[in-house]
């Protein structure tokens, strides 16, 4: 059998913006057996994805931990595959390709078989960059990806009919990504109907300021937050990973950008996606943001 290793490691909105690759990769490789490298969150979220065969959760060991690069390297170089998709493309995933010394390399690394040959490749939007790598290695049928797997029991959460889901956090290493909260309550009071905040467990801060909301920050998986903004009637957020999570499975999605990243670079992708973006991202006032909701409630 056809043995297919895909690399991607993080992070959350990196990975959602895999899925089309993804998908094309199976479609192309429809009886292989697809392996893919990740982190521990995002093999959880994937388990039950069409699109791979295993999962291995070890792909990123600190480099001083000899033992478990010896591990990963020993089990890489002992699967037998033929052919790689690094989809990662970074200093650490290119390192790995002495790992499958004998098997084809769609990517970034020295002496890949099938390198993405672009030098401009780092202008490009994160999806048109990969759909041209994949192209580059000799896929053409991009399929759009089924996300009729990313479910779960929600029931603990009694989440409304009917509601928003609000994002308002973003890395805090990264402030200037972060609308001010005070924005997002006016949108939220706009709406009409009830709001749902999500985030990591340090943002529950900014759903209190939300009036009305209900907070799920850091009390969902990473797998429950795709069943919820699957249920939401629109999502507006920052540049952060609920937020392009939300624009894949196809809820309408506003995401709200500032001068720390562009758009044109990593912008959510989905059927009904709006971005606003200003310089600082403050500029970007609530009435702005109600009025371009890809949704009229």
């Amino acid at each position: 059998m056809n043995r297919i290793l895909v690399i991607k490691l993080s992070a959350l909105g990196d990975v959602v913006q895999a899925f089309g690759p993804f998908a094309a990769i199976r479609a192309h490789h429809p009886d292989a057996h697809i392996t893919l490298l990740t982190t521990p969150p995002f093999a959880a979220l994937l388990e039950g994805s069409p699109w791979f065969d295993a999962i291995r959760a070890d792909g990123r060991p600190g480099w001083g931990n000899i033992g478990a690069l010896l591990r990963l390297a020993r089990g890489l170089g002992g699967a037998g595959f033929s052919r790689v998709y690094d989809l990662q493309t970074s200093g650490r995933s290119s390192r790995y390709r002495w790992f499958v010394p004998g098997a084809e390399w769609s990517g970034i690394a020295r002496g890949a078989s099938h390198p993405h040959a672009n030098p401009a490749r780092d202008a490009m939007h994160t999806l048109d960059r990969q759909r041209e790598q994949l192209e580059m290695a000799g896929i053409r049928h991009f399929p759009a990806p089924d996300l009729s797997w990313l479910d779960a029991d929600l029931s603990r959460f009694r989440l409304p009919t009917r509601f928003a889901l609000m994002v308002p956090g973003a890395s805090a290493a990264r402030p200037g990504k972060r609308w001010p909260v005070e924005r997002f309550a006016k949108v939220a009071m706009g709406l009409g109907m009830p709001s749902v905040v999500v985030g990591g467990p340090s943002e529950s801060g900014l759903a209190a300021a939300i009036p009305g909301a209900l907070d799920l920050c850091g009390k969902t998986s990473l797998r429950e937050l795709g069943a919820i903004a699957r249920r939401a009637a629109l999502c507006v957020g920052n540049d952060t990973g609920p937020t392009h999570l939300a624009a894949a499975c196809g809820t309408p999605t506003l995401a709200i950008f500032g001068e720390e990243s562009d758009p044109a670079l990593c912008a959510p992708r989905g059927p009904a996606v709006s971005v606003l973006r200003g310089n600082p991202i403050g500029a970007v006032s609530a009435a702005a943001a109600l009025a371009a909701l890809p949704y009229r409630p």
